[in-house]
């Protein structure tokens, strides 16, 4: 028997201008506006049990806020923390939400804005909730189009690894890895209210670049739907997508179209963004009509710790490690001998360095699980490869499995173990060991398993 409420609500999470933005190592600062940004939460209900799905666009959202929004949200409505399943959109042209790189900058407005976010989002969850209403859910899979989805990680001719490699370099060799082109769709339609739509596809919202303010693809994706189906209400939750990007290493003219080349060798503007979204509404579209429905008769939430391996340096690497970080810390890039992505990958790669000198061996994180009749959400704190995701879909057991990444939490990428041996920007600055990926997926299969 049916028993599913669902309540939508959004708030508006756009920040002042000058502001510090996340997403590269390069220090940028908001100019403008291309468009707002959103904290989106989803109140999910079914007899006594109560949970909220919420999605910011921002880059990342760490622990330290999280706290904060558990802190709020328990205030406000009484709603406990472990309830809470938040998801970050990864825009790269969202502010920071805590001051990082080694830039100097006024520290301030982040501070404020992260309590102004809080705010937010503690007060879309209430609205949510107020907005309950009766509803059937379906889901469905449906298949991305080509040309808005590359693996980035290129195995080069001269047998180095290299992450978004310079477009038409004639060193390129092949893709490490292959796409997972699913796009799982969710589909709530309520009595008395909007219809509401989950989207979970892997890919990195970091199509716009530059200092304008922007949710990136996903709000094309979001604004295309509500237009072509009467208002109906999306939220992007972010697949494994660690590896994936939107740049095609031999363009044709077309592929050129409304974009440009950007200082990290890929193609971004907001033109990019534009295409990705609106390609991937309309995969939704082509699947929204014939969804499969299916009875909600009780939800659960669960956390569940994932214990990993750090990626701990060895002494003799600490002396260049500091001189690249130092030089980094005083802006003088120019003075660290590489250009583009592999300038990226060295500052990156010294910062995680310096960063895990005295860091203990090993470190604890969560990993979230959240079920909707026999659909199941596997929230993974961090940026997983799409292998990854491909094995804890694989995991089976529910009509359905969504890997959700940068969910509760936020620590970097998990690359396959595969890529540590292959080297490449994530793989290189990850703090993790090579058995990363064998944790998540691992700890996966048991979040699957309790929430049966």
């Amino acid at each position: 028997m049916n028993d599913l409420s669902i309540g939508y609500a959004e708030e508006n999470i756009t920040p002042e201008l000058g502001i510090s933005i996340a997403g590269y190592y390069v220090p940028r600062f908001a100019k403008g506006y291309l468009s707002d940004l959103k904290a989106i939460a989803l109140a999910v209900k079914s007899g006594n049990d109560t949970a909220i799905i919420v999605s910011l666009d921002t880059c990342e959202i760490f622990m330290s806020v999280i706290d904060k929004i558990k802190a709020a949200v328990k205030e406000k409505i009484g709603l406990s923390g472990d309830k809470l399943f938040i998801s970050a959109t990864h825009t790269h042209t969202g502010p920071n939400l805590e001051p990082g790189h080694g830039f100097n900058y006024d520290e301030k407005p982040v501070f404020e804005y992260v309590d102004f976010l809080v705010k937010q989002v503690a007060n879309a969850c209430e609205k949510a909730l107020k907005d309950l209403k009766p509803a059937k859910m379906g889901y469905a899979t449906g298949k991305a189009p080509d040309r808005i989805a590359y693996i980035r990680r290129y195995k080069m001719k001269d047998g180095s690894t290299m992450t978004c490699p310079p477009i038409n370099d004639p060193n390129i060799d092949h893709p490490l890895g292959t796409l997972d082109q699913r796009v799982n769709v969710l589909r709530f339609d309520r009595e008395g209210g909007e219809s509401i739509v989950i989207m979970n596809y892997g890919l990195h919202a970091d199509t716009v670049n530059g200092e304008l303010i922007s949710s990136d693809w996903v709000g094309w994706t979001q604004s295309t739907l509500a237009k072509s189906l009467d208002g109906v209400k999306c939220l992007c939750v972010m697949g494994a997508q660690g590896d994936v990007g939107s740049t095609h290493v031999f363009p044709t003219d077309s592929d050129m179209n409304d974009t440009e080349i950007s200082f990290d060798n890929e193609m971004k503007s907001p033109g990019m963004a534009r295409f990705v979204g609106r390609a991937l509404a309309g995969t939704v579209l082509q699947v929204y009509d014939k969804v499969q429905y299916v009875d909600v008769d009780s939800i659960k939430i669960i956390a569940e710790p994932c214990n990993v391996d750090m990626n701990v340096p060895d002494k003799k690497d600490l002396p260049l490690a500091h001189k690249y970080a130092e030089l980094h810390e005083q802006g003088r890039d120019d003075l660290i001998p590489y250009k583009a992505m592999e300038l990226t990958t060295v500052v990156a790669e010294a910062l995680r360095m310096v960063s895990l000198e005295n860091s203990p061996k090993e470190k604890t994180m969560e990993m979230k699980g959240l079920r909707l009749g026999n659909i199941a959400l596997v929230g993974i704190p961090g940026e997983p490869f799409t292998e990854v995701g491909e094995k804890i879909k694989a995991i089976g057991g529910f009509d359905l499995i969504m890997p959700c990444a940068l969910t509760n939490g936020y620590e970097g990428y998990f690359p396959s173990k595969s890529a540590f041996m292959e080297g490449g920007y994530e793989a290189r600055t990850s703090v993790f060991k090579d058995t990363v990926a064998d944790s998540v997926i691992t700890t996966a299969g048991t979040v699957l398993k309790k929430l049966k």
